[in-house]
């Protein structure tokens, strides 16, 4: 479902994959070849949500841009996991914010960095390139991970299977 919010419209390129059971609300913009999967709900109603190539939300990911903090951007090939929250945040290329995680306002994920499951990275958080972050607050578990991991192709395995999820039909 996409739904406009004070006359600002989702935009989804035509090669995207967005489940009819997401929500995409306001000033969302999902880019090519990204991914939006059942349940995700994805709001801009202050701020804006950029997807870029190969970006991906998976099932029940929540979120929200609500202008108090920066925009909220998912770098190309960026992926946040099942049931995670990210708010007013930014996620660098190829990085992974694990299964319920949390990623709170002005943090920033750099390139190839990965929340581990259930961590919490609170406001104003950096997480360095290449690094492993855990815990609750979120603190780094490895600082040296291999750019060849495959933590850091969950979003291209997406993008080149989202034909298995079938057409998608604003009908049903």
């Amino acid at each position: 479902m996409q739904r406009a919010f004070r006359g600002t419209e989702p935009e989804v390129a035509e090669s995207a994959y967005v489940d009819p059971a997401a929500v995409l609300i306001g000033d969302v913009t999902v880019g090519p070849e990204a991914t939006v999967l059942p349940g995700a709900v994805i709001r801009a109603d202050g701020g804006s949500v950029e997807l870029r190539e190969r970006a991906n939300a998976q099932d029940n990911v929540t979120i929200h841009a609500d202008g108090l903090a920066d925009d909220i951007v998912l770098a190309e090939r960026a992926s946040v996991g099942h049931s995670a929250v990210v708010h007013n945040a930014t996620v660098g290329e190829r990085s992974l914010v694990g299964m319920h995680a949390t990623v709170l306002d002005d943090a920033v994920l750099e390139s190839r960095s990965v929340v581990a499951a259930t961590a919490l990275v609170r406001e104003q958080t950096r997480v360095e390139t290449s690094s492993l972050v855990g815990g609750v607050p979120a603190a780094v578990l490895r600082e040296d991970l291999d750019p060849g991991n495959p933590l850091f192709h969950v979003a291209d395995h997406y993008a080149e299977h989202v034909e298995g999820f079938g057409p998608v039909d604003a009908g049903e």
